[in-house]
C-alpha cells in the first residue's frame, strides 16, 4: 500500500511542480505585461487625442519617423523584423532584447501622435515577447520554458491592450505554428492573460466590447448569407497581406536607406491625408469600428482606403500593429457589403472584422473565441462559420511571415511546404 502511494506521488509531483513554477513565472509575466499594457494604452490614446486636437500634427510625420529610426540605430535594433522576431523567437530563434520593448513603445506613440495608420497589438505582442524574455534571463529559465514564457508574454499584453484574455490565451497558442498546439502552454498563457487584463480594469480603463445588433435566426439563409460574406472577407484578406508585404518589398528595393523610407512614406500619408481631407484613417481608427459595428459607414471604400493607408506606414518603417486596421478593414467591409447580401450592417460588420482577423493571422479558434469576447455568445454559429470558411480559403498567406502552417489546410496532412524545411533542418544538422 505503502509503494502504490509512493508511486503516485512520483506520478503527480511533476504536474504539482509545474503548477507551482507557472504560478511564479506566469504570475510575474502577467503583471508586468498588465502594467505595461495600461501605460501602453493609455499613451496611444492620449497621443491619438492629441492629434485630434492638434491636426497640423501630421505634418511632423516625418520627423517623427526619423526619430524612430534613429531610436533603432542608435540601440542596434535597426534589422529587427517586429512581431515575426518574436514569433521566431517562441519556436526557439534568437531571443528579443529588453530594449525592444521601450523602443516599440516609443515608436508606436510617434506613431500614433503624428498620424500613421497602425493599431496597438501588433507593437504589444513585441512589447510582451521582449518582456517575457527577459524575465526569463533575469530568472535563469532554461530555453523550453522561456519558450512558453514567451507565449505568456504575448497573451498577456494582448489580453491587456485588448482586454479579452481568453482569446488572447488562444491565439499565442495557434499563431506561432498553425495546426500544431503546445498545450503545455495553455495554463502559463491563460493565467498570463487572465491577469494581464485585470490590471487596466483596476487602473480604470476599460477593454473592448461591442453591442451588436441585427443578428438573424440561425437558419439556411443566413448561414448561406454569411457563408458569402465570409468568403468575401477571405478574398480580402490574401489582398490584404499581399498589399502589406509587397509595399514593404517595394520601400526597400526602391529606397534602400531607412531615412529616405519612412520620409517617402511620411510624404505619400500626408498627400493622401490631405486630398481624402477626413483623417479618418490616420491612426488605428476605433470610433470609425464603433460606428461600423453600429450600422453606420459614410464611405463605401472605407475598407480599401484603410488597407492603403496602413501598408504605406508600416511598410516605411512607422511602428504599431496590423490588428486594428485589419478590424477597421473587416468592420467596413462587412458593414458595406452586409445589405447588398441581405443582412443588416451591424451584423456584417461583426462578420466582417472576425472573418478578416482569421484569414490574416491563421487563427480560427482565438477568432471565434474573440468574437465572444467582443459581441457576446449570441451569434456563436455564424462567427464559427465564418472563422472556418476564412481559415479555409485564406491559404497559405499570413500578415506573419514567419508563422508555420504545420498542418494542411486541404487534408490530413503536414503542409508541404513546412515538411520541406523539416526535411532541410535535418540535413542540415
Amino acid at each position: 500500500m505503502g509503494e502504490r502511494l509512493k508511486n503516485r506521488i512520483r506520478e503527480v509531483l511533476p504536474s504539482v511542480l509545474a503548477l507551482l513554477r507557472w504560478l511564479v513565472l506566469a504570475g510575474l509575466t502577467g503583471l508586468a505585461c498588465g502594467l505595461a499594457g495600461a501605460a501602453f494604452s493609455w499613451c496611444v490614446a492620449k497621443a491619438a487625442a492629441l492629434r485630434g486636437d492638434f491636426p497640423w500634427l501630421l505634418f511632423f510625420l516625418p520627423a517623427g519617423g526619423l526619430a524612430i529610426v534613429f531610436c533603432y540605430r542608435i540601440t542596434g535594433m535597426e534589422n529587427d523584423s517586429g512581431t515575426n522576431q518574436i514569433i521566431a523567437s517562441v519556436r526557439g530563434g534568437a531571443r528579443p532584447p529588453l530594449r525592444l520593448a521601450p523602443l516599440i513603445f516609443l515608436g508606436s506613440v510617434l506613431t500614433h501622435l503624428t498620424g500613421g495608420s497602425a493599431g496597438r497589438e501588433g507593437a504589444a505582442l513585441q512589447i510582451g515577447g521582449s518582456l517575457a524574455a527577459g524575465i526569463g534571463r533575469l530568472l535563469r529559465v532554461d530555453e523550453k520554458n522561456t519558450n512558453i514564457l514567451m507565449q505568456s508574454g504575448l497573451a498577456g499584453l494582448f489580453a491587456a491592450v485588448f482586454g479579452t484574455p481568453v482569446a488572447a490565451a488562444v491565439f499565442s497558442l495557434e499563431v506561432v505554428n498553425v495546426g500544431h498546439f503546445r498545450f503545455a502552454a495553455l495554463f502559463p498563457c491563460l493565467l498570463s492573460a487572465l491577469i494581464a487584463g485585470a490590471v487596466p480594469q483596476a487602473l480604470g480603463l476599460p477593454g473592448e466590447g461591442y453591442l451588436l445588433s441585427g443578428v438573424p435566426e440561425a437558419a439556411v439563409l443566413p448561414l448561406a448569407q454569411t457563408g458569402v460574406l465570409a468568403v468575401s472577407a477571405a478574398v480580402l484578406s490574401i489582398l490584404f497581406c499581399l498589399l502589406m508585404h509587397g509595399t514593404g518589398r517595394a520601400y526597400k528595393k526602391y529606397l534602400p536607406n531607412p531615412c529616405l523610407r519612412i520620409l517617402a512614406g511620411a510624404g505619400l500619408v500626408i498627400l493622401l491625408t490631405l486630398l481624402e481631407g477626413s483623417g479618418d484613417y490616420n491612426g488605428a481608427g476605433g470610433q470609425i469600428i464603433e460606428h461600423a459595428v453600429e450600422g453606420r459607414v459614410e464611405v463605401p471604400w472605407a475598407f480599401a482606403l484603410k488597407m492603403l493607408f496602413t501598408a504605406l506606414t508600416l511598410g516605411a518603417g512607422f511602428k504599431g500593429g496590423e490588428i486594428v486596421p485589419t478590424l477597421f478593414i473587416g468592420s467596413t467591409f462587412g458593414c458595406a457589403a452586409a445589405p447588398l447580401l441581405g443582412l443588416e450592417p451591424s451584423f456584417g460588420a461583426a462578420v466582417g472584422m472576425i472573418a478578416l482577423f482569421c484569414g490574416v493571422t491563421n487563427c480560427p479558434l482565438a477568432s471565434i473565441l474573440l468574437s465572444v469576447e467582443l459581441f457576446g455568445s449570441g451569434a456563436l454559429p455564424f462567427f464559427a462559420l465564418a472563422c472556418a470558411l476564412a481559415f479555409l480559403l485564406s491559404g497559405r498567406f499570413s500578415l506573419y511571415s514567419s508563422q508555420k502552417i504545420v498542418y494542411s489546410k486541404l487534408e490530413a496532412r503536414l503542409n508541404d511546404q513546412y515538411q520541406t524545411e523539416q526535411e532541410k533542418e535535418r540535413l542540415s544538422c
